[in-house]
């Protein structure tokens, strides 16, 4: 049984810290510009929305910070949000041995000339609004002047001490040879099957229809510029069926493979348009609708045929080209 912690008890701050832990957050990396005109950032977990109207934001700072009195100075801060993969980068702006942390990372001056750091998942540029001083800490409060919300990546998180990141753990399988493609789409098929089952009980007309405005816009791209955009609407698609599912554990398993996938496809130069996936989502969305599992099931399968079909001749095909004088 736990125990309730009152004001008698002696307060146990390692304690307090790991339950602190136990609620995962976002990590960004806070910049501005010091009173000498460079760019100056540390790494931050503390990030928080306050309000939409106006648009305000808060993060927090040590009181012992040596960075603190630069950020008290600063009319103005960036706040950049971390993506799985640039973990390197929370660790560079968090590291005092570190001298010049903007050295060899990519950013480019926002408003006022603030340092806003390239690919990440978002980046908010703000006015200072308020500071506070709160316990051992200051807490900055900002008004959001810009944003930017780019990439489709899922950030990095903090939980328990350490970086949460099951999706990148399987991209460095992937990267040390140890994921074999045939595995990946074993799982993708799998999950996804389990999850058309799962919308076919659970979903709502609005959910389908969501799926059926996903289909028409994967068909609007047919120019081979649209390459891109028909790869993350394709996406899409897989994440409206889960979506559909109203399942938040089998949600969390379909959108790692999910970013595994989006990497895929960035790396697969020559992905064509497939006109024939087209009426297979139609008809995957009819059986969701009739609630027909079985015959649903039985599409998906068909779509993972195809794509592997489709996949195995744009290897042979370059394979072919390869060995042509």
């Amino acid at each position: 049984m736990s125990e309730l912690v009152t004001p008698a008890d002696v307060f146990d701050v390692r304690a307090f810290r790991n339950a602190l832990g136990s609620f995962p957050t976002g990590v960004a990396i806070i910049t501005a510009v010091g009173s000498d005109g460079r760019p100056i950032g540390l790494t931050c977990n503390s990030f928080s929305s306050v309000s939409l109207d106006p648009p305000l934001v808060s993060w927090g700072l040590r009181i012992n910070s040596k960075s603190l009195e630069a950020f008290q100075q600063a009319d103005a801060f960036a706040i950049n949000i971390l993506a799985e993969d640039q973990k390197d980068l929370s660790g560079r702006f968090a590291s005092s041995s570190i001298t010049d942390k903007f050295d060899g990372v990519a950013w480019r001056p926002g408003l006022g000339g603030l340092p806003v750091i390239e690919e990440c998942v978002a980046t908010f540029e703000c006015t200072k609004f308020a500071e506070h001083m709160a316990g051992d800490h200051v807490l900055f409060l900002g008004q959001v002047a810009k944003f930017e919300h780019g990439r489709h990546e899922d950030s990095l998180v903090f939980y328990k001490g350490a970086y949460m990141m099951l999706t990148q753990s399987l991209r460095e399988l992937a990267a040390r040879g140890r994921m074999e493609p045939q595995n990946l789409d074993q799982a993708r098929r799998l999950v996804n099957c389990m999850l058309l089952r799962l919308a076919c009980e659970n979903g709502q007309e609005e959910d389908f229809e969501a799926i059926e405005r996903n289909i028409l816009e994967i068909e609007s791209y047919e120019d081979l510029t649209d390459r891109e955009k028909r790869a993350e609407a394709s996406l899409e698609f897989f994440r409206l069926i889960t979506k559909a599912a109203h399942n938040e554990v089998l949600v969390v398993v379909s959108e790692t493979l999910t970013s595994i996938m989006r990497q895929v496809l960035k790396a697969e130069s020559s992905l064509k348009y497939r006109p024939e996936l087209v009426p297979v989502r139609k008809r995957i969305l009819t059986h969701l609708r009739r609630r027909n599992a079985d015959e649903a099931e039985l599409e998906m399968t068909y779509y993972f045929d195809q794509m592997r079909r489709g996949a195995a001749a744009i290897v042979a095909a370059e394979a072919e080209a390869k060995g042509t004088p």
